[in-house]
């Protein structure tokens, strides 16, 4: 028998008649429904403008992930439930976003041959071909051009006058019609007046410059376009695409071009083919072409030696020095600490590539403060191994604020007994430092330190800003003594032969292995170093 003083623990709990009424919804409940109403707002906003774009376009592969995205996020804010998604989604969409999409779009890259001269689609590129290749017709006609409009807005009309009937006629997508009734018409026989439509002034034609460019009315053997913003010709492309035959013919000599490997190439076996050409799936070959090319195989190996080297020393010299100062400073009889610290955190203060750029300057043979302090002509950037030390210096500089930070901070969290421990052991200084404080330190540091590694094996702006890659030898290879993996390829994949995308995502996805399999070492020493230090 339940007992009459306790009350159901599956029911609420009822207040009291004496009881105070429960407190009023407090304003931070209030701001958090407001906050997620704007939130919703906007999203929805975003959906219902991008969606009719998508769906024109027919990306309905887009559409899908704008339309399951939305859902899913009205599906969690909505519900009063959910609190870990709450948080999940925002960081899962900017992932998605920023990390995961990048990373495929370049993986799909590499598999094409995307690049100068096979930038569009094939369906774009016949359109552009035969959008480039018309032409005036010999003895057309020729109009004086007005350009007008809806006045509600709409698409362009060119009013067209002939110079010689004075006639004027109405041109649009459609094909010519009669102006419309009471359309005034000057001497030199621009229309200044047209019932139902707007003329529009020379600022608000440029602002529809691409939309009058594209615009052709049809016409007997050709279409009417604009030239210029006061005159019109008749034209029609020299170029005709035969969608069956999949081929291009030019009308004025009869040339024909046969589509094949991302190109019109003539049929004459000339071997010209039309400059406009498209992108398409090559499978492996980039690939291929990375590990076969002689470009690429022949100075690889030693560059990949100094990529390792430069890595190396930039990141060892800033750990070094910014460890040296971290434990300088660190002293506690030392006055004015927090004054020197941000003296010393000025170089992490200023933009990477001002800095690069000022110490370039610095390197100048003739002009330069190195050579000027040092009273020498030294060509720092003109010789191999003073080049590679002006870029590791020029590194060391960039680089060990942000080391300094790291060791201060570890050096500050640390136990001081630790220490006094080893000294009450018969430790010195040097001892304590060797066997207590460094490999604690190492510990905490060893992520930065492979992240550091990593960058700098990447680091494309000190090498490229500093020195472009150079000293080169003069027997025109590609590389210079001071290029890394990074700025190798970018010359390679963008040099003398134009932007060859699809070429340097596979040089990159070969890049982001070999710093991931490096990233992977570096780790799992890190975990040995942790369990040692356990």
């Amino acid at each position: 028998m339940t007992s009459p003083t306790l009350q159901d623990s599956r029911s609420p709990a009822r207040p009291s008649a004496g009881a105070p009424e429960p407190p009023p919804r407090r304003a931070g409940a209030v701001t958090a429904q407001l906050v997620k109403i704007i939130l919703l707002s906007g999203v929805t906003a975003l959906a219902l403008f991008a969606a009719p774009k998508l769906y024109q376009a027919g990306h309905w592969a887009a559409l899908g992930v704008l339309a399951a995205g939305t859902g899913a996020t009205f599906w969690v804010y909505l519900s009063p439930r959910r609190l870990a998604a709450k948080y999940l989604l925002p960081a899962t969409v900017l992932f998605l976003a920023f990390v995961v999409y990048p990373v495929l779009h370049i993986v799909a890259v590499s598999f094409t041959d995307y690049g100068d001269g096979h930038l569009l689609t094939k369906e774009q590129a016949v359109r552009t071909l035969v959008d480039n290749s018309v032409e005036a017709v010999p003895d057309g006609a020729s109009y004086t051009l007005t350009v007008a409009a809806d006045p509600a807005g709409g698409p362009l009309v060119l009013l067209l006058t002939d110079p010689a009937t004075g006639r004027t006629e109405a041109g649009t997508a459609r094909g010519l019609a009669p102006a419309p009734a009471g359309t005034v018409t000057a001497p030199d026989g621009r229309v200044t007046a047209a019932p139902g439509l707007r003329i529009l002034t020379l600022g608000q034609v440029n602002g529809r410059a691409q939309e009058l460019k594209e615009l052709r009315v049809p016409v007997d053997g050709g279409f009417v376009v604009g030239q210029g913003l006061s005159s019109a010709t008749t034209a029609r492309p020299t170029l005709a695409y035969d969608a069956r035959a999949d081929t291009l013919t030019d009308t004025r000599t009869g040339t024909v071009y046969r589509s094949g490997g991302g190109r019109f190439t003539a049929t004459d076996g000339s071997g010209r083919t039309l400059p406009t050409g498209w992108h398409r799936t090559v499978g492996f070959t980039n690939f291929t072409a990375v590990l076969t090319s002689p470009a690429v195989r022949g100075p690889f190996l030693g560059v990949l030696a100094w990529t390792f080297g430069f890595a190396a020393l930039s990141t060892g010299a800033s750990f070094a020095l910014g460890l040296g100062l971290a434990f300088t400073l660190h002293h506690p009889r030392l006055r004015g600490q927090r004054l020197y610290r941000s003296l010393l955190l000025l170089p992490y203060a200023m933009p990477a590539f001002i800095g690069i750029l000022i110490w370039q300057s610095m390197y100048n043979r003739d002009f330069g403060l190195l050579n000027q302090l040092l009273h020498t002509r030294i060509d720092w950037l003109g010789d191999t191994w003073s080049a590679r030390f002006a870029v590791v210096l020029t590194s060391l500089w960039l680089g060990f604020p942000n080391m300094l930070l790291i060791c201060t901070g570890v050096l500050q969290s640390m136990p001081a007994e630790l220490n006094e421990s080893a000294r009450i052991d018969g430790a010195g200084p040097w001892t304590a430092f060797r066997a207590v404080t460094f490999p604690l330190l190492l510990v905490a540091a060893s992520p930065v330190l492979i992240s550091s590694f990593a960058f700098n094996f990447n680091n494309f702006n000190a090498v490229q800003l500093l020195t472009g890659g150079g000293p080169f030898d003069g027997a025109g290879g590609t590389a210079g003594s001071t290029d890394i993996l990074i700025s190798y390829t970018y010359r390679v994949a963008f040099g003398g032969q134009g932007a060859q995308y699809g070429f340097a995502a596979a040089l990159s996805i070969f890049i982001f292995l070999l710093v991931g399999l490096i990233t992977l070492v570096g780790f799992r020493r890190t975990r040995a170093l942790e369990e040692l230090n356990a």
